[in-house]
């Protein structure tokens, strides 16, 4: 059955620069890479060598440990470069375009004949599995195991967000052919979680949940909060629309075709639009000629809350449907947080913006303060729509005390959950950080 969920908690922060809906470019860009980097959790086991020939869809690299996780290449061309860090760490793998991209096929049975193991294992072939990922812990979905239930997110309440109604426009049919694939998977399962207000049409053995309210009522961890809340030992699959349809149209085309449209956002963007290209290419292709010249800028790949901070030669993140360029913020301000001003944002009545609910900001980077005392304050409560002590959690990370953890709810979130607490908080603790540390800490004691 249905619900409808309204959230009071949260806050939607209203930045300038969101992408026009009836202005889609398209750019294609001369290389395109894959990051070990955008999976946590991940080893990557190397597959391909400098120089080696690949179609979109050849395996680039595999999970060591898991080695039926495939990693496949978005276009076809030849191996540009294997990116090294620390350690040897595998930082990302480049592929140089062909001018015309060749397909590997794939063998994909009619949809009617498509069994759950068949499907796991063309999504496993392919490279797409590791667009359905994993609750709790936010990793990568295990094939072998049986979620609870899958959860679809159908919007995006993050600043600047695109509209998925425009980057999924030309996609009926795929994202059918999508949620179908993933009830099979959820073996009847599915939950679809939307704004009323987007009007989109669903299949009829879909069970979907409408949500209405501020920032997150998105994320995909708020929202099994609030349907079915995880209990230990149990997991849940989350897939975002967008990755749905990618899924749909590789088992209607039998190739892997990640072309995908994102929102090119922020105050520094010249034109805030829409861009039509393909996954894992360069960011400079995307960004260059399009940005205000007006000081020092950062781009970064995601929206402002959880995205990566990204160069011009480094890559869009494998989930992400969006580039955001805001100022850098690294100029001294007179007075600070103590300057008035109508162009200051704040969450409570500190500057008299408060007057103008509607006004969009011109934000920086600028912390405005450093790390002091965490003491609590109240302030994660009011951003965070979720029935869990947040500070006490984070404390309890710190200690690493896992029993605690447990306890406080570290099975139910993922750091993108507590974003907003990292963005209102006056100590300036990195909240997400410490949630991505205990996270990892759980995984190494319990699993």
């Amino acid at each position: 059955m249905s619900k409808r969920i309204t959230l009071k908690k949260g806050l939607d922060i209203k930045l300038q620069g969101e992408a026009d809906a009836r202005k889609i470019f398209r750019v294609s860009s001369d290389l395109y890479a894959v990051k070990p980097t955008d999976f946590r959790a991940l080893v990557p086991r190397l597959e391909v060598r400098v120089g080696d020939a690949v179609r979109a869809g050849d395996p680039l690299f595999s999970d060591k440990y898991r080695p039926e996780v495939k990693f496949t290449a978005p276009v076809s061309g030849v191996i540009d470069a294997i990116c090294r860090g620390e350690k040897r760490q595998l930082l990302a793998v480049t592929v140089k375009a062909d001018e015309k991209i060749t397909y590997k096929r794939f063998d994909v049975p009619p949809a009617g004949k498509l069994s759950r193991e068949k499907i796991i294992e063309l999504l496993l072939e392919s490279g797409l599995w590791p667009l359905i990922k994993q609750r709790p812990y936010d990793i990568i979905a295990d094939p072998s195991a049986r979620p609870v239930a899958i959860f679809v997110t159908a919007f995006d309440s993050s600043p600047l967000a695109p509209d998925y109604r425009v980057l999924l426009q030309n996609d009926a049919a795929a994202i059918r052919a999508g949620l179908e694939a993933l009830d099979t998977l959820a073996g009847g399962a599915l939950h679809v979680n939307a704004r009323e207000k987007d009007d989109w049409h669903f299949p009829d053995n879909a069970r979907v949940n409408y949500f209405s309210g501020p920032h997150p009522a998105g994320n995909a961890g708020v929202q099994i909060h609030h349907l079915a809340p995880l209990h230990k030992g149990e997991i849940a699959w989350v897939v975002n629309l967008p990755d749905a349809a990618l899924i749909g149209r590789f088992l209607l085309g039998g190739q892997v075709d990640p072309r995908k449209t994102i929102a090119l956002a922020g105050s520094e963007v010249t034109e805030p639009a829409y861009i039509e290209t393909i996954a894992g290419a360069r960011i400079g292709s995307i960004v260059e000629g399009r940005l205000r010249d007006r000081g020092r800028q950062r781009v970064i790949s995601g929206n402002v809350l959880t995205g990566d901070r990204v160069e011009m030669d480094s890559f869009l993140g494998f989930y992400h449907q969006m580039l955001t360029v805001i100022p850098e913020g690294d100029r001294p301000e007179f007075l600070g947080w103590a300057m008035p001003g109508f162009d200051k944002f704040s969450m409570s009545r500190t500057f008299p913006s408060f007057l103008f609910p509607g006004k969009r900001y011109r934000l920086d980077t600028n912390y405005h303060g450093e790390q002091r005392a965490f003491v609590a304050s109240g302030q994660y409560e009011k951003v965070l729509p979720m029935d869990i002590l947040p500070v006490y959690l984070l404390k309890a990370i710190l200690a690493g005390d896992i029993e605690k953890m447990e306890q406080l709810g570290i099975y139910e979130i993922a750091p993108e959950d507590l974003a907003l607490c990292e963005f209102a908080c006056t100590s300036k603790i990195p909240v997400q950080e410490i949630v991505a540390d205990g996270i990892a800490l759980m995984m190494k004691e319990l699993t």
